[in-house]
């Protein structure tokens, strides 16, 4: 399923997406040069989502993800929980694939925990 073209993702920067029409983002992707990376948009905490606003998934720095509702920070890459009331555990990875035409497609939509 096609989810967004790679530009819609702003260099450095977060983006959060429906892909099943539900009315509320369900995967949130951040960008790194050509590199993407997915996760479920919901806090490993209390399942909540996670921006402060429409596609605020960031800290100031760029540099972490963070949920909003409880300041949990999460690595961008790993999915980690390094700070916070979740330490330790990860957000839930979503498989996508990046096309040559910039597509990004969105392999896997279930949104099951991998947590206990």
């Amino acid at each position: 399923m096609r989810l967004c073209h790679i530009d819609d993702v702003p260099q450095g920067g977060s983006r959060g997406f429906d892909p099943q029409g539900l009315g509320q983002d369900s995967v949130l992707l951040v960008r790194q040069g050509m590199r993407l990376h997915a996760w479920r948009d919901a806090c490993p905490h209390h399942d909540t989502p996670m921006a402060w606003r429409k596609d605020a998934y960031l800290n100031a720095a760029g540099d972490r993800i963070v949920c909003a509702a409880h300041g949990a920070q999460f690595e961008i890459d790993t999915g980690l929980c390094t700070l916070g009331p979740c330490l330790g555990q990860s957000l839930t990875p979503i498989s996508v694939r990046l096309e040559a035409s910039g597509d990004v497609h969105i392999q896997d939509t279930t949104t099951k925990e991998t947590h206990p």
